[in-house]
């Protein structure tokens, strides 16, 4: 039987928190794990009087360890900036394993081992106050699908098989742990990157992301004047730009440039003298287009004021044929399911890893992506149980 490709598109709350990839949206933190008491609370990193959300009493009672491990995860607060005590829990879970770990100058959780595979997802989560409880063997709570489910069942397959892993930070914003990772770490022979795909799905490919700021300024005058302000200006550079990116009818969401304006500020300086314009923008870059040609064309259309671009996440598309892939094809086969081959319509590390590292690599994680970032946001167990055993088959096999 073979597998299947299929277009994942991201839902209305991926798409909104995916205005803060590139780290020009702020994002308020949270910063600590569950109390005695049965609640967590999260610093907003602002001043305030810390975050509270509801953790159920005896959440972890009759769970075994993988899924203790899940748990204690989600009720900890991990809003990116502000992992550390997620971290904490990670490498305790490593060192109860005798495995080598340390966290890293940025943040990152480091279990080094054998380098056939590194098995890596990210710590943090978006903000969001969903109560944490176990329904029906279903776990309700922020980050249990993006990507805490990842995360922890990577961390149970790493101490099953020996291999090497790393919990990055940031991933949600600047992606700061990918980007130190490939900076200071030799490529390993494979990379497995965390996030949900189902259990039964394997993740091949990611468009890229490519943002930045315009800057425009013009003279201050009468708003019956004829030319231009700097906010006209900026208004029609971006129309013209959204338009030479309209797609055709015919070509899916994954094949096509998606242009986003994330925010908008314009009016007259302080000192009444000018007028400032300012707008934050978003390319998400299909494989079949590079970085620099999307960038060429919005600076193809100025005719005023200057864009400003942040460090570009290109993309990528992997070879289903790797020994990645047909692993993961196995494993799932063995499992009884029907392996489902997915490109995504988003930005992950995978993106940064592919564009370092010239090795093997898929995306992989339990939980329905429709969820990320969602107010009923929720894994279930039997699933999560799933993709430990996927993961441990999968890395048994690419270090034989």
């Amino acid at each position: 039987m073979s597998a299947r490709l299929t277009d994942e598109k991201r839902s209305e709350e991926e798409r909104v928190a995916d205005e803060a990839a590139d780290g020009t949206a702020s994002t308020r933190a949270n910063g600590t794990a569950a109390d005695a008491e049965g609640s967590a609370h999260a610093a907003d990193g602002s001043g305030d009087e810390p975050m509270q959300f509801d953790v159920q009493a005896g959440l972890t009672d009759g769970l075994n360890e993988a899924q203790t491990l899940l748990a204690d995860l989600v009720a900890t607060p991990a809003v990116s900036g502000n992992e550390s005590e997620a971290a904490e829990r990670l490498k305790a879970f490593f060192e109860a394993h005798d495995r080598e770990v340390w966290i890293d100058e940025v943040g990152n959780v480091r279990a080094p081992a054998d380098d056939s595979v590194l098995l890596t997802s990210h710590i943090d989560t978006v903000p969001g106050n969903v109560p944490v409880k176990i329904e029906d063997d279903v776990l309700w709570g922020r980050g249990s699908v993006d990507a805490t489910g990842p995360l922890a069942s990577m961390a149970v397959a790493a101490v099953e098989t020996g291999v090497s892993f790393v919990g990055v930070v940031e991933e949600e914003t600047t992606s700061k742990g990918a980007w130190h990772l490939v900076e200071n770490r030799d490529a390993p022979d494979a990379v497995i990157n965390g996030e949900p795909s189902g259990w039964d799905g394997i993740t091949l490919g990611y468009r890229g992301i490519l943002s930045g700021t315009y800057v425009g300024t013009s003279e201050l005058g009468h708003s019956s004047r004829p030319e231009n302000n700097a906010i006209q200006s900026a208004v029609d550079w971006w129309s013209r730009t959204a338009d030479f990116f309209e797609a055709d009818e015919e070509e899916g969401v994954f094949d096509t440039v998606t242009t986003k304006p994330v925010s908008f500020h314009g009016g007259p300086t302080d000192d009444g003298l000018a007028v400032e314009a300012e707008v934050d923008v978003q390319f998400r870059v299909p494989p079949r287009f590079g970085i620099e040609d999307v960038r060429e064309v919005a600076e193809g259309e100025l005719t005023e004021g200057s864009v400003h671009w942040n460090r570009p996440i290109p993309p990528v598309m992997t070879n289903p044929r790797t020994e990645v892939a047909r692993a993961f094809r196995v494993a799932i086969r063995e499992a009884d399911g029907d392996p489902r081959l997915l490109r995504k319509t988003g930005t992950s590390d995978m993106n940064i890893y592919a564009g370092e590292w010239d090795c093997p690599m898929a995306t992989y994680g339990p939980g329905n992506s429709d969820l990320d970032h969602a107010p009923n946001e929720h894994l279930d167990l039997a699933e999560y149980d799933a993709a430990v055993e996927v993961l441990t088959g999968v890395c048994e096999t690419l270090t034989e």
